[in-house]
């Protein structure tokens, strides 16, 4: 959806009424509502919850922007800074945890379609 469906009508009203495409990915309703969008178009058998792979480094506090007609854009590691100094694995975790995107999303969908997300590792030491 995040590639094929920026195309779709449906998905383009809802991508307006945020102000920034990462926004748009950390606000449930609007995640969830590109989430569904497919299956109900097409009624695939899988739904893919709406992100991006730079909520990563968004997450890891670098600066992300989304230019209007061009790829997103990230500052590199030596215009920022060191991270170790400011990020912590908690610090990660919340900045890549969609939890409330997932219940709604989950408790929104039909019975049937498979709920498929994005995953991470922890060293597990690190943990509170």
């Amino acid at each position: 959806m995040r590639q094929a469906g920026r195309y779709l009508p449906e998905y383009r009203r809802w991508r307006a009424q945020s102000p920034s495409f990462l926004d748009f990915c950390f606000t449930p309703d609007l995640a969830v509502e590109a989430s569904l969008q497919p299956i109900r178009r097409f009624g695939f058998d899988g739904a893919i919850i709406f992100s991006d792979i730079l909520v990563i480094p968004h997450a890891l506090a670098r600066a992300v922007r989304f230019a209007e007609g061009s790829w997103a854009l990230a500052g590199s590691a030596a215009q920022q800074g060191g991270l170790s100094d400011r990020l912590s694995p908690q610090v990660f975790a919340i900045g890549l945890a969609p939890l409330e995107t997932l219940r709604r999303l989950s408790a929104a969908l039909p019975a049937e379609p498979t709920l498929i997300g994005f995953a991470r590792a922890l060293d597990r030491r690190q943990l509170p």
